[in-house]
């Protein structure tokens, strides 16, 4: 018994000395490099209704290993069209309309797969349109809920969606929260392209789209670049076109099908995102 009680005592200092360097190895983890998280498996898409106490009812994607880490992850905000809108306080069927399009649908399809992890953020809007400021309340509220890398908030919407994408950077300027923003058949006020050039943009647009004409784009575009942004905004048109510009954005069959009198579409939105960052 003595002979066992004195290994034991050996044993014990040896544990507890690689129990805290595993915890200072995974501590000095720097995660703010992407390529230090963790390889995004499948996570979980989960539904929060509408209530008194947010601003939206809204989806949300964790990574997997979301809960296993401390690690602060990208968030991906995307705004829905006209089509999906609904108020899960009076019907909570009505938000899974959210996931009929664009990421939230690729999620549910598990077709879903940038090369860093994300966080997806998905609201539903229940009322006339999107709100830059009641957005930016919004976005707030969340970096409290979540391990959110600060620097790398990232933005895009469809149709009302798109709009809603210009309408959240007019409406914040300099104290937007996002790094890169991907607006898809949308538009907006060209006097507002002063409150835009601080942001990389790159917007995407079908020239027969019936509902939103391509212009819409062009001109927010045109406007933004006449005042000289830190990063030139980039505008993709695809040929012969509708409506539907976002379908082979957001999954990235349209790559190499765009006109070439505008930019090329030659990678994936989400690679383009991630290579920016939020200046301090």
């Amino acid at each position: 018994m003595k002979k066992h009680f004195v290994v034991l005592l050996f044993i014990l200092p040896i544990m507890a000395f690689e129990n805290q360097s595993c915890k200072k190895e995974i501590a000095s983890v720097d995660y703010s490099n992407l390529n230090n998280l963790p390889k995004d498996t499948g996570g979980v898409q989960r539904a929060y209704f509408l209530n008194s106490s947010i601003e939206y009812g809204y989806y949300i994607y964790t990574p997997s290993g979301y809960e296993k880490n401390t690690a602060n992850y990208p968030l991906l905000l995307f705004l829905h069209g006209s089509g999906e809108k609904g108020n899960s306080l009076n019907d909570t069927n009505s938000l899974k309309k959210v996931l009929v399009n664009g990421p939230p649908r690729l999620i549910k399809y598990k077709k879903w797969s940038p090369k860093y992890p994300m966080i997806v953020l998905t609201p539903q809007c229940h009322e006339g349109g999107w709100d830059g400021k009641k957005l930016h309340r919004f976005l707030t509220y969340i970096q409290t809920k979540y391990r959110i890398n600060t620097l790398r908030i990232y933005l895009t919407g469809l149709s009302m969606g798109g709009y809603g994408t210009f309408s959240y950077l007019a409406a914040t300027g300099d104290t937007s929260y996002i790094a890169a923003a991907v607006p898809i058949c949308g538009g907006g006020s060209t006097n507002s392209a002063s409150k835009m050039t601080t942001v990389p943009i790159w917007a995407f647009h079908g020239d027969s789209d019936g509902t939103v004409n391509v212009s819409n784009s062009i001109n927010m575009i045109t406007a933004i670049n006449a005042l000289k942004p830190i990063v030139k905004a980039k505008i993709t048109v695809y040929p012969s076109v509708g409506h539907d510009s976002w379908s082979r954005t957001y999954d990235g069959s349209g790559m190499g099908t765009e006109k070439s009198d505008y930019d090329a579409f030659n990678t994936s939105i989400y690679d383009w995102m991630f290579s920016y960052t939020k200046n301090k």
